[in-house]
């Protein structure tokens, strides 16, 4: 593979997209600059004249499902574009402990200086997948689907929501702009939930759909009585929401229904036999530890 490309995602995440290049670059050079600051005391020391070449290989030091590795590449790429950098895995993929998943080749200051930014990158957003996976795996035989929240690192949106893609589930909203979700906060301001569609339908742009928040069975007869296009059910108890599922599918067919509140890997099946289309949680992100990657420096055999 050439040092400027990004991989693909591996066929069994076909959904996880890659960000754009040009957003891409903007983030990683930003996390670059807070590392480097004036200059890699370090590696600059070491190679005062220019660094020789070297090659490294990245280690999974526990099992998981490996994100984050185009990302990587790109790190490197933006040191030194005569880096290669070629993976041995495919983000989306189980990984052993102890697999060799990447192999870099480049002058040895650029692989120095890029590693930590590179690790963290592909260790955090490795572990997002990796929690995500187990989530998915809960509910692998229902129609139902995972999706993620806007709980997300700031300045870390789009990757955590690209490693959610890579452990099997679907994205909600990236951001404010991408749908109306009418919540308790919203209906509390606007006085109603009738009100609140009103209001947002009135001014929203083509396509843009309307969500709307319901605790109670109360509510959710207001948001079908006004034409809600996706109704959640939040937090409630999972006979409730099974009596609100029925009460939608009679009204409406069409409507996407969408579950959320207390959804944990203990409770997630229960909670997708209800017949809900949608169950999200932050936790596969705000719940997930980083998963252990390592970079070894190849040291050439003395003997060749």
């Amino acid at each position: 593979m050439q040092h400027s490309e990004l991989l693909p995602p591996s066929p069994g995440s076909a959904i996880a997209l890659l960000p754009p290049t040009v957003l891409l670059d903007r983030l990683l050079q930003d996390w670059l600059l807070e590392d480097i600051g004036r200059g890699d005391r370090t590696t600059q020391s070491l190679f005062p004249k220019g660094a020789p070449q070297g090659q490294a290989q990245w280690v999974v030091k526990e099992a998981g499902v490996v994100a984050g590795l185009p990302m990587a590449a790109r790190v490197f790429y933006l040191l030194n574009p005569a880096v290669q950098f070629k993976a041995l895995a495919q983000d989306g993929e189980w990984c052993d402990r102890g697999r060799v998943i990447a192999q870099i080749i480049g002058p040895l200051d650029a692989l120095l200086t890029g590693e930590r930014v590179a690790l963290n990158l592909a260790m955090r957003l490795s572990g997002i997948a990796t929690l995500t996976s187990k989530y998915v795996a809960q509910i692998a035989d229902l129609p139902a689907q995972l999706v993620d929240t806007r709980k997300t690192t700031p300045g870390l949106r789009v990757l955590e929501k690209y490693a959610v893609q890579a452990g099997g589930a679907v994205n909600h909203r990236l951001g404010l702009d991408d749908g109306v979700m009418i919540k308790d906060n919203h209906i509390a301001a606007a006085g109603s939930i009738a009100a609140a569609i009103a209001q947002t339908r009135a001014r929203i742009p083509y396509p843009l759909t309307v969500e709307v928040e319901t605790e109670t069975l109360e509510q959710v007869a207001e948001a079908l009585e006004h034409g809600a296009d996706i109704i959640m059910l939040d937090n409630m108890p999972v006979e409730q929401m099974r009596e609100a599922v029925r009460m939608i599918r009679r009204t409406n067919p069409h409507i996407k229904i969408e579950a959320s509140g207390n959804i944990t890997l203990e409770t997630i099946r229960a909670i997708a036999e209800t017949g809900v289309d949608y169950l999200s949680s932050s936790a596969p992100i705000t719940r997930s530890s980083w998963l252990d990657l390592s970079m070894r420096i190849q040291t050439p055999d003395p003997t060749r």
